[in-house]
């Protein structure tokens, strides 16, 4: 048959969104756009190939992944994923299947162990003694490159001339963390990218962001997830993401918590050893990595990029309060599906390798931040221009009017342009800080926070008896409630002050030293102006609500018998009444005496998380 002239065949290409004939398969013809439905909304491309090509195998090959299969573009559904995975697994010894739980909808959240010694369980695999890299992919489930990349890396290990990865290094891979949000898939999901044809949605069938919810733990899937981290206990955990935003020349941009962070070892490991190994490879497979980008405003890239200090909502914030180094990829979503799948690959080959070379160096980082144990603790951050711009690889832009939106918007010309010198801003300002408390002491009715605090692994014991003691108690005022739902809470802020309070702590109250490796963690999740403390998340909003009164008719007469008795109060009350509000306000004059009574609600607006 004889062959499409190459403008009939790109006509077709935007109705079937497939480039046709011999462009699916070539290695020497470039990509061409008009490959996805959302191509023609989409800023022009420029044509890629570099060297990982050579990592793909032929879509007639017995062992071609699925994305390799029909035509570098696709990924498969959770069925075909985990049915070409399971016969990987049956070729092999080094592959092990295990389920991390179910999903809302029922669905496994299924985790491939990958390691010499064939390990299948915590144990077995600590007994190695490697280190462990996790990663895992979908937590967004149409960012699904870790996906695809990691089958292939996978059949490459077991099949392939990849096997030595496993002589010093283990693996642990989610193919897909979102398991239902994935299966909600559909060619309009996410049209800021390009490809694959079919996507995921962004949150899960509870329409909640699982990488919004670290800190709070609601999710099912992210209670699984950390189930897994404190039983597998890995070295280095990476979240296979992609990015949104602004145009520009890098495809793999990767990022993880600041040298201000809890984790100063650790970043100093992944800035120093991690980040110039695998940009040098990635550089050598015709990739263009970089760091994390965010524009400080998408029409004007004069206006300097963003610096980011994640807090633990957050998989990078999150593995920094625990001291687990965590590594957040962010793909950029304009680059065609099949140079961010094997830009992928590339990356998380480059991991195994150098974790393998440097364990000791980074269980050693590990190590140092787990127990540093600092005497003062930042909860909150100011943005700040750092003292070194950026070069930035950018692509060039001009702005229009648009009669459409009636403000200006950006048409990005796809033209490689370098940006010299970006300012740089970020949120390292230290803001509020606060003493580390050598214990946090629970209520036991606090069921809910006690065990959130338990799934992240955080180490404590109970009382066996009643004690009295003295400790210091937060108390607020003036609380703000956030004035919509995010992410299925409410959310609230206070004005915070302290005082110390002699107190009767029940038999089985909950006792947290914060001399352990997941004591910082303990305290941005228990310090009330943390802004991913479970306060601010809504798990104490009960404290806000009035349940007991007291009438009009009870409070005068107790008003005059408390003044009568008590001159100092008198004293203080004729003070009081020379604020002319308060004097005018009769609520507020009745409730000043209930206030100072012993009838009074003592409970109210007091933090039950007392602190010694």
């Amino acid at each position: 048959m004889r062959a499409l002239p190459k403008t009939l065949a790109l006509l077709l290409c935007v109705n079937s969104y497939y480039v046709l004939g011999a462009d699916v398969q070539s290695e020497t013809t470039p990509q061409l756009a008009n490959t996805y439905i959302n191509d023609a909304i989409l800023p022009p491309m420029e044509p890629w190939h570099g060297d990982s090509e050579s990592l793909l195998m032929a879509a007639d090959d017995e062992w071609a992944t699925p994305f390799e299969r029909d035509g570098l573009k696709t990924s498969p559904s959770y069925v075909e994923t985990f049915a070409w995975l399971d016969k990987l697994i049956a070729q092999t010894d080094k592959l092990k299947k295990v389920s991390l739980g179910k999903s809302p909808q029922g669905r496994d959240i299924w985790m491939i162990i990958a390691s010499d010694n064939g390990a299948k369980t915590p144990e077995s695999l600590a007994a190695n003694n490697k280190p462990t890299v996790m990663v895992q992919a979908g937590i967004h489930a149409g960012e699904i490159d870790g996906k695809d990349a990691g089958m292939m890396l996978l059949r490459d290990i077991v099949l392939g001339n990849k096997g030595a990865l496993l002589e010093q290094a283990n693996l642990l891979f989610v193919p897909i963390f979102s398991v239902d949000g994935h299966e909600r898939s559909s060619q309009f999901n996410r049209v800021n990218q390009r490809g694959p044809v079919d996507m995921g949605w962004r949150t899960t069938a509870n329409n909640l962001n699982l990488n919004r919810d670290y800190a709070k733990a609601d999710t099912l899937e992210m209670q699984h997830m950390l189930i897994a981290i404190n039983q597998w206990q890995p070295d280095l955990y990476i979240d296979v993401h992609v990015t949104d935003g602004i145009d520009y020349q890098y495809d793999v941009t990767f990022g993880y918590n600041l040298a201000q962070g809890l984790s100063p070892a650790s970043f100093r490991w992944l800035d120093k050893q991690y980040r110039p190994f695998v940009e040098a490879s990635l550089q050598s497979q015709g990739h263009q990595p970089g760091p994390l980008v965010f524009a400080m405003d998408n029409r004007d890239m004069s206006k300097g990029l963003s610096l980011w200090n994640a807090s633990p909502r957050f998989s990078n914030g999150y593995g920094d309060a625990r001291h687990l180094p965590t590594i957040l990829i962010e793909n950029h979503s304009l680059k065609p599906f099949k140079q961010r799948v094997l830009g992928t690959y590339v990356m998380l080959e480059a991991t195994l390798k150098l974790v393998g070379e440097q364990a000791t160096t980074l269980k050693s980082a590990i190590k140092q931040d787990s127990y540093r144990y600092s005497e003062r603790l930042t909860l909150t951050w100011q943005s700040e221009q750092q003292k070194a711009g950026w070069d930035f690889k950018g692509i060039d832009y001009t702005l229009e009017d648009s009669v459409i939106s009636g403000e200006q918007v950006v048409r990005w010309s796809g033209k490689p342009k370098l940006y010299k010198n970006l300012p740089v801003i970020g949120n390292t300002l230290a803001d509020i800080k606060v003493n580390r408390p050598s214990t946090y002491y629970i209520p036991p009715q606090w069921t809910e926070v006690i065990g959130r605090l338990e799934l992240h692994g955080i180490r404590m014991t109970r009382l066996e008896q009643s004690k009295s003691i003295s400790l210091s108690q937060y108390q607020f005022s003036a609380p703000q409630f956030a004035r919509q739902d995010y992410e299925g809470r409410q959310r609230v802020t206070a004005e915070v002050s302290s005082k110390v309070v002699t107190t009767q702590l029940p038999a089985g109250t909950v006792k947290i030293d914060t001399r352990q490796p997941l004591g910082d963690l303990a305290i941005l999740l228990l310090e009330p102006q943390s802004p991913d403390s479970l306060f601010q998340w809504g798990f104490f909003n009960p404290i806000f609500t009035r349940t007991e009164y007291i009438e009009h008719y009870a409070v005068e007469p107790m008003a005059a018998k408390m003044l009568a008795e008590d001159p100092s109060l008198q004293a203080e009350f004729d003070k009081a009444l020379q604020d002319t509000a308060f004097a005018s306000d009769a609520q507020a004059r009745l409730r000043w005496f209930y206030e100072r009574s012993p009838y009074y609600d003592r409970a109210y607006l007091a933090y039950p998380v007392l602190r010694n």
